[in-house]
C-alpha cells in the first residue's frame, strides 16, 4: 500500500484535506498555526485504490519559535511516504518559507504534488501562476472548505496504483510488541516463540534497532509477531538511526492488528507510556497492555489490586482494554498472553448483525434520548457496521450537526454493553440523509 504525507507551511488547509479525504474529524483544525504536532494516520479509499495518508505539522522554518519537533516528525512523515502532498494557501503570495520548503523537497527525490489550496472558484485560477517557480511538473488547485476538485485531487495521486476489490486485511493476526526502551519488549517475543535466542536481549536501552517480524503457530493458528525498537521520548531522539527505529516502530503499529504494549512492573507507569498507547489509539488498532517484569513485585496479590486501579486511572481513555501482568524472563503467567491477544482480535475483526445493533440503538434511545438544541433533537434512522479492523459503525441521523460528544459516548458505552468488543477501539460514524461523500 502507497503512502501519501501532507507537508507544508501553518495554516494551509492540510489538516482539513485529512479530514475530508479519509472522512473522519481527526485532526484539530484550527486558525491557530502549528496546531497539528504529530503525524496522525488515516486511509483513504478512492475508485478500488487503497492508501495511508498522513498529516503533519506546519513547518515554518522562518519563525525563530519554530518548534524542532514539529520539523522532526514532519520529515519522518516525509520519509516515510511514496507521494507528497505540497499544500499551500492560494490566496497568499509565494512566501520564503514555501521556497525553503521547496528545497527541503527536492532532496528527497520523490513524487511531490503542489496542491494549491482555498482557490474556490474558477476566477481564481490565476492565483496559481504564482507558484509555478517553484518548478514542480505536478501541481493541482483545490478548495478544501468548498469540496472543489478533490476528484482531480485523487485522482492524481492514485493514476499509477493498483487496485484492490476491498480495503486489504490480514488474514493471519498480526501483532506488534511497543513500548519505551528497555521494558523488556525482546524478552516478552522470545517468551511467546519459545525461542530464548530468537530476539538480542540487553540491558542497554535500544537494543532493538530495527522492527522483527517472525510467523508461528499457536494452537494450530498462525500469527505474526513483530518485535520493535523501543519508542523514546521525541525530545530524546537525537540521531537520524533514532528517528529511523522511531520510524519503523509506527510502521509496524500501522501495519498490525493488535498492538501488545509493554509497561514495566519495576518503573510504573509514566506519561510516555500513554504516548505510547495514544500511537496505537490514533492508528486504530486494537490493545493488550502487558505488565512486564511481574516477578520483580513482592507481595503480588495485593500489588495487582495496586495495579488494576492504576491503571484505570491513568489509562481512563481506553477502559475497554485487557491487561495481562507477566514475567517474560521467567515465562510466569505468560501462558495467559496469547488468550488476550486473540480476544483483541477477534473483537477488531468482528462483524454484527444489523438487526442486533439497530435493537441496541433502540433501547438505548429508548432509556435515554438525545439532548435538544434550539428546540431540535437528534433522530438516529438506522444504523449498520460499515467496515471492521476495527469495527466501524455508520448512523443515519436526521443531522449530525446534533451529535454531541456526550452521547456519542453513551451510545458507545451502550454498543460495548451488549456486544463483546474487548480490546478494540469503535468508531461511530454519523450521516444525514443525500449526504455529500466529502462530508465529514
Amino acid at each position: 500500500m502507497k503512502t501519501v504525507c501532507l507537508v507544508g507551511r501553518p495554516n494551509t488547509g492540510k489538516s482539513s484535506l485529512f479530514n475530508r479525504l479519509i472522512h473522519e474529524r481527526k485532526a484539530i483544525i484550527s486558525d491557530v498555526p502549528g496546531v497539528t504536532r504529530d503525524r496522525l494516520y488515516g486511509h483513504v479509499e478512492y475508485n478500488n485504490k487503497v492508501f495511508t495518508l498522513i498529516d503533519t505539522g506546519g513547518i515554518d522554518l522562518e519563525s525563530a519559535t519554530f518548534n524542532e519537533n514539529i520539523k522532526m516528525q514532519a520529515e519522518i512523515g516525509i520519509e516515510e511516504a511514496d507521494i507528497i502532498l505540497f499544500v499551500v494557501d492560494g490566496r497568499e503570495d509565494l512566501t520564503l518559507n514555501d521556497q525553503q520548503i521547496t528545497k527541503m523537497l527536492m532532496k528527497t527525490n520523490k513524487r511531490v504534488i503542489l496542491v494549491i489550496n482555498k482557490i474556490d472558484d474558477p476566477t481564481l485560477e490565476d492565483r496559481s501562476f504564482n507558484f509555478y517557480e517553484l518548478g514542480y511538473e505536478e501541481m493541482i488547485t483545490i478548495s478544501v472548505e468548498h469540496r472543489r476538485n478533490l476528484d482531480g485531487l485523487l485522482q492524481l495521486i492514485t493514476k499509477d496504483m493498483e487496485e484492490y476489490t476491498t480495503l486489504p486485511k490480514s488474514h493471519v493476526c498480526r501483532f506488534s510488541v511497543i513500548g519505551r526502551p528497555n521494558v523488556g519488549k525482546s524478552s516478552l517475543v522470545n517468551a511467546i516463540l519459545g525461542e530464548e535466542n530468537r530476539q538480542i536481549v540487553s540491558n542497554i536501552a535500544g537494543t532493538t534497532r530495527d522492527s522483527n517480524d517472525t510467523e508461528f503457530t499457536y494452537d494450530h493458528e498462525k500469527y505474526v509477531v513483530v518485535d520493535t525498537a523501543g519508542m523514546r521520548k521525541k525530545g530524546k531522539i537525537y540521531e537520524n538511526i533514532e528517528k529511523y527505529s522511531l520510524l519503523r516502530s509506527l510502521q509496524a503499529i500501522e501495519q498490525s492488528d493488535v498492538c501488545v504494549v509493554v509497561i514495566s512492573a519495576e518503573e510504573g507507569i509514566i506519561e510516555h507510556d500513554k504516548h505510547i498507547v495514544e500511537y496505537a489509539l490514533e492508528a486504530h488498532k486494537a490493545i493488550v497492555l502487558v505488565i512486564n517484569k511481574w516477578d520483580l513485585v513482592d507481595n503480588k496479590d495485593e500489588a495487582i489490586k495496586e495495579w488494576k486501579k492504576k491503571i484505570a486511572d491513568e489509562f481512563q481513555f481506553i477502559p475497554y482494554i485487557e491487561t495481562v501482568f507477566l514475567s517474560a524472563l521467567t515465562k510466569n503467567r505468560i501462558h495467559t498472553l496469547m488468550p488476550a491477544i486473540i480476544k483483541a482480535y477477534d473483537s477488531y475483526t468482528k462483524t454484527i448483525q444489523t438487526s442486533i445493533l439497530n435493537d441496541v440503538i433502540r433501547d438505548a434511545v429508548a432509556l435515554h434520548e438525545a439532548p435538544s438544541y434550539r428546540n431540535r433533537r437528534l433522530k438516529i434512522y438506522f444504523v449498520r457496521q460499515s467496515d471492521t479492523c476495527p469495527p466501524k459503525f455508520q448512523f443515519n441521523v436526521n443531522d449530525k450537526g446534533l451529535v454531541h460528544f456526550s452521547y456519542y459516548r453513551y451510545l458507545e458505552n451502550k454498543i460495548r454493553e451488549n456486544i463483546d468488543l474487548v480490546g478494540t477501539p469503535i468508531i461511530l460514524q454519523f450521516k444525514n440523509k443525500n449526504e455529500d461523500d466529502y462530508d465529514e
